[in-house]
């Protein structure tokens, strides 16, 4: 067994089940290693698309998400999807053939490639070392939450190592269950949480295994319970849901959240897009974040108190303490019938746009969230277009909604939505996708026709970079280079082998309905001809920060 096959089993023995990638030289026989040994492989067009599709799998699984690509532009093409797993601290593990030879033209430096988007370099040093090198690369992933490049030299990977070893199967699960806060901390938290009146919890990725202990500690203290939008879902069906806070929240949501007396981050930044560069924050609010990084804490905002800790011990060890005291009191019945008549999107009345042949995208959305199943898994693209099906399209948990918007790049959409929908075979995929980023990804609707995925791709076409278009058009500047002719988007999916509708109003729709009574042998394309008289409402406070 030489040394590629080696990582190839390891990796299956530590419980991979699932790699994607493009396949090259430098990365043909670790790949081939991972199948041999019971690994599915998904091979994208692109290794940026199969990048975001692992990166979109490990979120969505609880699993680690596996990248294998070939050395030097293997690497380069991958570096925008391992740049927004890094961010978004993503369990991911980037096996990488790598070209030490100064004078091939593959050579690059790739571990300070890695390093310098926030992932963590490893290498295979030598056979004798390969084993323990994976391993290791692989619990790092898993312990700290990391992006790991595990690069694999040419020089190494053909060399012979003793076959016959064995790895011992290794669990998952990071260390997050086992990081219970100090007693101080926790005795703190719940000093303050006794005293408040209004409090409202915002919880967020490091959140999103803890419901039930977050709900029963809201039951405690009378909180109201809202969302970073990548763990949108979390507390869905509960009364006191208020759904995303920031600026994908609702009026009502927004007017709340201003209104605690405490507010606690749960496994959240509490950055400008979930606080609203603050403005979420009342001036005499007292402001609490918990988290397992102790250099998260504060990182965006002043807070009043920091606690390090998982947030489902955190949330269970305050429970304790606060025993009957701690109930807040604006939990009544009437705030319960307001927050059920207000706190969705659909529910704020607005006046529809359609017209001229194009569709309000808040139209399209509400239609579209009528007719899709609920058990869905929403994965959505980043541009102007992003905040109606982020808000409009309901989802069944937090398991529903895939959103890989850490590094803010579009074209990531299809991708993702192809790895949600492997993570979770058991929903309907819908991917949301602009104009913009579902052409920068179109070679990824090959791999959904191919892989034979039941998947909606909804096309939010306004013609233009529409972000672009209206931060610069109210000043005057020209257009000419962020606006585009019309494009026949449904003939393209219909060449890439889906069944294609176009929608300029809602009569269109049933085109939609026929296809969901089935067979479903093909995956959806929907091309929206939406309106595009003016930016969306989130476009104001996202643009205030750059």
């Amino acid at each position: 067994m030489i040394v590629a096959q080696a990582v190839g089993k390891v990796l299956a023995g530590l419980g991979v089940k699932t790699a994607f990638g493009v396949v090259g030289s430098g990365n043909f026989h670790v790949t081939n290693a991972l199948v041999e040994h019971g690994v599915r492989f998904v091979a994208a067009r692109h290794e940026g698309g199969a990048a975001t599709m692992a990166d979109a799998y490990a979120r969505m699984s609880g699993e680690v998400g596996v990248l294998s690509v070939h050395q030097g532009p293997g690497l380069t093409n991958a570096m925008t999807g391992i740049t927004e797993a890094a961010k978004s601290r993503t369990p991911l593990l980037v096996l990488a053939a790598e070209a030490l030879e100064p004078r091939s033209n593959f050579h690059i430096d790739q571990s300070a490639l890695a390093e310098a988007v926030g992932a963590v370099a490893v290498r295979v040093q030598s056979p004798a070392t390969a084993v323990a090198d994976t391993v290791g690369a692989f619990r790092l992933a898993v312990d700290d939450r990391r992006t790991v490049l595990l690069n694999l030299p040419l020089g190494v990977q053909g060399r012979p190592v003793e076959d016959g070893f064995e790895v011992a199967r290794s669990s998952v699960t990071s260390r997050e269950s086992a990081a219970q806060p100090s007693s101080d901390a926790a005795a703190e938290l719940a000093k303050v949480l006794a005293g408040a009146r209004r409090p409202v919890f915002v919880a967020g990725r490091g959140a999103r295994h803890a419901r039930a202990a977050l709900e029963a500690l809201a039951g405690r203290t009378g909180a109201l319970l809202a969302t970073s939008a990548v763990a949108r879902g979390l507390f869905h069906g509960l009364p006191w849901s208020l759904d995303v806070s920031g600026g994908f929240a609702s009026p009502l949501a927004a007017e709340l959240i201003r209104e605690a007396d405490v507010i606690v981050g749960w496994g959240c930044a509490l950055n400008m897009w979930t606080m609203r560069h603050g403005a979420l924050i009342g001036p005499s609010t007292t402001v609490v974040q918990v988290d397992l990084d102790a250099d998260a804490l504060g990182a965006h905002r002043p807070i009043h108190l920091g606690v390090v800790g998982d947030t489902a011990s955190t949330a269970r060890a305050v429970t304790h303490l606060l025993g009957d005291h701690g109930r807040g009191n604006w939990r009544t019945p009437e705030l319960a019938e307001r927050i059920a008549r207000e706190i969705a999107w659909r529910d704020v009345p607005y006046d529809d746009e359609s017209a001229g042949g194009r569709i309000d995208p808040r139209t399209l959305s509400i239609a579209l969230d009528d007719l899709l199943p609920a058990e869905r898994i929403v994965s959505v693209d980043s541009g102007n277009f992003m905040g109606y099906p982020s808000m409009f399209l309901s989802v069944p948990d937090e398991n529903g909604f895939c959103f890989t918007q850490g590094f803010q790049s579009i074209g990531l959409g299809l991708a993702t939505a192809i790895g949600a929908a492997l993570a979770r075979p058991d929903r309907l995929p819908v991917a949301a996708l602009g104009d913009g980023g579902a052409l920068m990804g179109i070679a990824e609707l090959e791999t959904v026709v191919r892989l034979g995925l039941p998947m909606v791709i909804v096309v939010y076409d306004d013609e233009a970079y529409g972000a672009e278009v209206h931060h610069f058009g109210p000043d005057g500047y020209a257009l000419d280079q962020v606006t585009f002719p019309p494009a026949d988007i449904a003939a393209i999916g219909r060449g890439f082998g889906c069944a294609a509708v176009t929608v300029c109003d809602r009569a269109d729709l049933g085109a939609v309905s026929t296809w969901l009574k089935g067979p479903r042998d093909r995956p959806l394309l929907i091309h929206a001809k939406v309106t595009a008289g003016h930016g969306s409402w989130w476009l104001e406070e996202a643009f205030r920060g750059h």
